[in-house]
């Protein structure tokens, strides 16, 4: 499959459009076509390692730089775990399911819950989907089943992928 893969901090050019391996989904995941993928600011403060506690300047002034700095903590919880594939918003349609997850859900179109709970609700434990493993800026992604939410409306892929 072709991804843009993020290469580590600074502008546009660490995006590379590149061929890589499409994911095979294991027990308790699935396999999504993306459908249509947003991007919000999340991508872009990501990607200039905004979210690091060493920057206090505004977005723009992270990006602007032409000496980027690679951040250790840049990412949502520790790292960002580069190269890697950013895209955090996702609609997609399920092209395959791993084992033990129920085979009606292929062909079924629907979102991805980005912030996720490995440990349940009752826990404040988080990953994010683009950021702390790879995400939707790809043909294919895999996510945990109990994730995706099926979706049947008359809405657009891209209006789905904007929500």
């Amino acid at each position: 499959m072709h991804a843009v893969v993020t290469t580590g901090n600074g502008g546009y050019d660490k995006l590379v459009y590149q061929e890589v391996p499409t994911p095979v989904p294991e027990a308790g995941e699935l396999l999504l076509r993306v459908l249509a993928a947003g991007v919000n600011n999340t991508e872009i403060n990501t990607r200039v390692g905004w979210y690091s506690s060493s920057v206090t300047a505004a977005t723009n002034q992270a990006a602007d730089t032409d000496e980027p700095e690679e951040k250790a903590d840049g990412g949502w919880n520790a790292a960002t775990p580069f190269p890697f594939i950013q895209g955090t918003d996702c609609c997609g349609r399920v092209e395959s399911v791993g084992p033990g997850i129920d085979s009606s859900l292929i062909g079924k179109r629907g979102l991805v819950r980005a912030c996720m709970r490995p440990e349940g609700f009752a826990s404040m434990e988080n990953i994010w989907m683009g950021s702390d493993f790879d995400g939707a800026f790809a043909e294919y992604v895999k996510v945990p089943a109990d994730e995706f939410f099926t979706v049947d409306c008359d809405w657009s892929d891209v209006e789905l992928a904007a929500i």
